[in-house]
């Protein structure tokens, strides 16, 4: 039940997947991964929260920068049991991955933990994107088009970002690339080897 909607910064992927959940459930849970590092990252908290407050679309939302496996894994449990209830689940716009994974590897930097702690939160999140059984939307970033980094902290995020994406697409009932505000879905144009 997941979608995955990725692009370049300010192409609008946000935006759009916003857009789909307001057209897809009756209310929304958005789980912000940002953390405000500095005044400009506090300003743009603000005004997407403002933003959402004005929609008109009922939103809720949750700020955490690195439980979001924990939080689906709750949610899910939580949400089946209000469909038994008779309530609608709200869908979840989780925006965004690459910050999720930014979030680890920063930690990652500042502490010692045992070598693999990024993968096995990794698997964790994936783990919990393939067994939610709610509507979920998930914004991720493309960051390998552009520049190859100059330090290798650099190249290991864009490696990562990649490998993440790969793995959370291969899980996703549909993939929307956005550029330039304009969303193409992936999976049903993808070529498949069996054309050959």
């Amino acid at each position: 039940m997941a979608i995955l909607v990725t692009g370049g910064a300010r192409s609008g992927k946000s935006g759009f997947a916003e857009q789909y959940a307001m057209r897809a459930a009756a209310r929304g849970l958005y789980l912000a991964t940002c953390q405000p590092y500095d005044d400009e990252m506090r300003e743009r908290i603000t005004k997407h929260r403002t933003d959402r407050d004005i929609s008109g679309f009922s939103w809720k939302t949750a700020e955490d920068a690195c439980n979001a496996a924990d939080l689906l894994n709750q949610w899910d449990e939580q949400f089946t049991a209000e469909i038994k209830k008779g309530q609608e689940p709200p869908i979840v716009l989780l925006d965004c991955l690459t910050l999720w994974l930014t979030n680890w590897m920063m930690q990652a930097e500042q502490q010692t933990w045992e070598e693999n702690r990024l993968e096995l939160e990794i698997e964790k999140l994936l783990e919990a994107i393939a067994r939610y059984s709610h509507p979920l939307l998930i914004v991720t970033n493309e960051v390998g088009d552009g520049i190859v980094p100059a330090y290798p902290l650099g190249r290991r995020f864009r490696d990562e970002a990649g490998r993440l994406n790969q793995k959370v697409a291969a899980l996703c009932e549909r993939v929307f690339l956005v550029t330039a505000g304009i969303p193409i879905e992936l999976k049903s144009q993808a070529f498949r080897w069996e054309q050959l």
